[in-house]
């Protein structure tokens, strides 16, 4: 028997087990396991280093250094008893005031910290090279940061977490050491390393200890000398002539239940692990995000398609209406294989007895072979019956009771059953069902089904190239079998120019008015007008289109921004204005497709900078909403990307009169995009 070959990829964590379901396979498959997710990094190539490498960058200043309510510490009650190393007490008030006050204190300019913050380890000869060439000036420890790291006992995060806490492991070498862990990596290039700035700038900021109320005060102090011995260590290693701040080491001496009830705003996870909402997490915000864009809707009569219930999420998050209970829910899966006749009509029988779940082969997974075969049958077949669940035209008799309490037999249609097709996130494995159904349910081929679902259904959804080959292998068939399709002649249909051109994905739709894309799809001007797009904003990444094209669009709405590469150096903060302008010029009637070459770090920037201007949010939700928007594909802006746009958002409020302060401190969100990164990550 020929099979269906199922492909490998990266499947999508659940935050909750799939459901239950039990379906016997009619057909053999060949799997492998998917060891990752199924987002993807995708590569971004680094540009060029300027030419010009050999000017200095700005002197520092006696005004450039930092002030913190922690310093100096004189005020404070010294712990230890000797002279070095010296620990204070701090109590819960004080921190809450200096956590404050460093949040309201300006980032330093990104020349002070650049390249440095990239990690410039002295055997590192290909960092060092593109970075720093032969000037040692740009690998010293800027003399403008002070920062607070906040470091809890034992190191165990799920619980009682105050803000922005760490573990001492995360920046303190193992004992005896004493040091501070050394982040730069010795080898490779990256201008994305975010998993080193917690350990690089822990050395750099006071260090405040804690831990929970069955911590001994004992073993907080021996912690918080071990902290200030590394201070001590790394200031004679780096800062012999001691031009740089001095930091401390402090002791939270109130208890955390007493901080969890008078301090609620430093509390990112409560004592029973529970979060409380009061501080923004990363993973929290962009399960939030992802559900509110993919939330469950109706694409046909009684189909809905959206994410599978997420009960990690806040309560009423992402449940559905009380109304809308389901009678069948179908989750896409790689590990599910195409229901037979058999099993459908188990099910089908089933369902008289109440809701039921089954399962159905993933996008991507499904690879034709070539022919008509038995699972192209039940694949059709799985379709075609899911119609007529929603469709009953056969009647049937059930017993209701009458007004006199006896029960009439009457002749009824047979209840339409309401359908759910979901997965995780509500748009990637769930697409190859839902694109085949729309087709047969509404009767229009494949490229037109892509449209639809996008523009009049508002579903955004991602395939690969793969299922673009498989719904084009069984388009004919499922138009041939679909009861919609009376007017059109399937053995002479054709697929217009701009859907071959496609792997499957469509720009992201950021905002009604905003999709962020790659320069593939901004070289497919006639998929970019049939999806209303009519203006394209280029970062560095000019489109190669003829000049008809150009003509026809009008070179008002085409605009290049130049000289910017994905290097770590070039600057993009200078280009903010002038492409949110051009972006607003069309807000109102046109969309805006934004794109770079891949689109995931100088587009992506742009478009987090308008989400944070239009939206009024702040850099982290910003950046969790145009994450959870480009849906399959990660977005990557580089570490000075990332910094310049935390930067723009205290010029913003400075412009708007509001009084800075940033939600997140830059740390924080480095550990945090490094963190939902790794399980994508295949070192």
């Amino acid at each position: 028997m020929t099979t269906v070959v199922v492909q490998q990829h990266h499947t999508l964590r659940h935050a909750t087990p799939p459901p239950p379901t039990s379906i016997p396979s009619t057909l053999t498959v060949n799997r492998r396991p998917s060891p990752i997710p199924n987002k993807h990094l995708p590569v971004c190539p680094t540009g060029p280093a300027p030419a010009d490498t050999s000017q200095p960058s700005p002197p520092t200043s006696p005004t450039d250094q930092p002030v913190s309510l922690l310093s100096p510490p004189d005020r404070f009650t010294r712990l230890s008893q000797s002279t070095c190393p010296t620990v204070y007490a701090i109590d819960a008030h004080t921190l809450s005031a200096a956590l404050d006050q460093l949040s309201s204190q300006p980032l330093p300019d990104p020349s002070q910290m650049f390249p440095w913050l990239h990690g410039l380890h002295q055997d590192n000869h290909l960092q060092l090279g593109f970075f720093a060439s032969r000037k040692r000036s740009l690998r010293r420890s800027p003399k403008c940061w002070r920062g607070i790291t906040v470091v809890k006992l034992r190191g165990d995060l799920s619980k009682a977490r105050i803000k922005g806490a760490i573990s001492p492991g995360e920046v303190l070498a193992p004992a005896p050491a004493s040091r501070f862990l050394m982040a730069d990596p010795r080898e490779g290039f990256s201008v994305r390393n975010f998993h080193i700035q917690t350990a690089k700038l822990a050395a750099m900021s006071d260090i405040v200890v804690y831990g929970e109320d069955t911590a001994s005060k004992a073993e907080l102090l021996a912690l918080a000398e071990e902290f200030a011995t590394a201070q001590h260590a790394y200031r004679l290693q780096h800062d012999p002539a001691q031009e740089r701040p001095s930091y401390n080491t402090f002791v939270i001496s109130t208890s955390f239940s007493e901080i969890e009830k008078h301090y609620p705003s430093l509390i990112a996870v409560n004592s029973k692990g529970v979060f409380t909402g009061q501080v923004m997490d990363f993973f929290q915000w962009e399960r939030l995000e992802m559900c509110s864009m993919s939330r469950a809707s109706e694409i046909s009569t009684n189909v809905w398609l959206g994410p599978t219930p997420d009960h990690m999420l806040r309560t009423g998050a992402c449940e559905h209406p009380i109304e809308e209970s389901y009678d069948l829910l179908i989750e896409a899966s790689d590990l599910a294989s195409i229901p037979g006749p058999r099993f459908l009509a188990m099910t089908d029988k089933q369902l008289e007895k109440g809701p039921q779940r089954m399962e159905f082969p993933s996008s991507g997974s499904l690879v034709l072979p070539s022919g008509h075969t038995r699972e192209i049958e039940d694949f059709v077949n799985t379709v075609r019956w899911i119609y007529y669940l929603t469709h009953p035209d056969e009647p049937v008799e059930e017993s209701i009771p009458s007004e006199d309490d006896d029960i009439a037999m009457v002749n009824l249609r047979k209840k339409a059953r309401r359908v759910f097709i979901h997965c995780a996130d509500g748009y990637t494995e769930s697409s190859l069902l839902a694109i085949a159904y729309f087709m047969f349910a509404e009767g229009v081929p494949a490229h037109e089904a892509w449209l639809r679902l996008h523009c009049e259904k508002k579903r955004n959804f991602f395939t690969y190239p793969t299922d673009v080959a498989f719904l084009c292998h069984v388009q004919e068939r499922l138009l041939q079998e679909s009861p919609e399709c009376h007017r059109v002649d399937v053995t002479d249909m054709w697929d217009p120019n701009w859907f071959l051109k496609i792997d499957g994905s469509l720009p992201s739709r950021i905002l009604p008015y905003l999709y962020l894309g790659n320069l593939a799809h901004a070289n497919n001007p006639e998929l970019l007008w049939k999806l209303g797009i009519r203006r394209v904003l280029s970062i560095g990444e000019p489109v190669t289109w003829s000049d008809e094209e150009r003509a026809k669009w009008g070179p008002e709405n085409l605009m290049y921004i130049d000289n910017v590469q994905d290097n770590g150096i070039d600057p993009l903060s200078l280009e903010f204005d002038r492409c949110l302008d051009f972006i607003g010029h069309g807000k109102k009637d046109d969309a805006t497709l934004v794109h770079c070459r891949v689109g995931v770090s100088r587009s992506a920037s742009i478009c987090i900078t308008e989400v944070m201007a239009s939206q009024g949010l702040s850099f982290p939700r910003a950046y969790c909403f145009v994450r959870a928007r480009r849906l399959n594909v990660i977005i990557q802006p580089h570490l000075r990307f990332v910094y310049e746009l935390l930067q723009w958002e205290e010029l913003q409020m400075k412009k708007q009169g509001r009084p800075v302060k940033r939600e997140l401190e830059w740390p924080t969100i480095a550990r945090e995009i490094a963190l939902l990164n790794k399980p994508y990550s295949r070192g």
